[in-house]
């Protein structure tokens, strides 16, 4: 496809590397999302059980998950709904700020997230960690560093 534009196209490597990458992140995150099924849970309900279980009492403000999980405020209050209707979080009040909301997490939650994380993190393992040497992972790591960081600014910009 031939278009006059200022933005050089992708060369052929170039274009190779970016699907590669949209392939294993489609893929990767549809096998973890499939071995979190027996468990009932997504991997969004997941990722808010992580960031609720290494918070400071069990529990963040709504504002603060939304950010953590790259959710609108709107999408994440639909999710925690059915998360408190499955027994895992609760909603409380701030008492500092009236119109705050937590979320904070609930025994059952906390039980769930210690039965489910050695399963989380073994298929996280076989599908990711252990198809790559220690090199390639510091390779890996060194390559998405500078990436995380300019997307991490942006958010900051929005």
């Amino acid at each position: 496809m031939e278009t006059e534009t200022a933005t050089p196209w992708l060369t052929e490597a170039e274009q190779c590397a970016w699907r590669t990458h949209l392939e294993v992140n489609r893929l990767l995150t549809y096998q973890l999302e499939k071995d979190l099924q027996p468990f009932g849970l997504t991997m969004n309900d997941y990722e808010i059980l992580v960031n609720l279980s290494e918070s400071d009492e069990l529990r963040m403000r709504m504002s603060d998950l939304a950010s953590a999980t790259l959710q609108s405020k709107s999408r994440l209050s639909h999710q925690i709904t059915r998360m408190e209707n499955a027994g895992l979080v609760r909603r409380e009040n701030c008492d500092t700020d009236r119109r705050g909301l937590y979320a904070v997490l609930t025994q059952h939650g906390l039980e769930t997230m210690r039965k489910v994380a050695p399963h989380h993190v073994e298929s996280v393992r076989r599908h990711f960690i252990d198809l790559l040497t220690p090199e390639a992972l510091a390779d890996l790591r060194a390559s998405l560093g500078p990436i995380a960081q300019h997307l991490r600014a942006q958010r900051g910009r929005g």
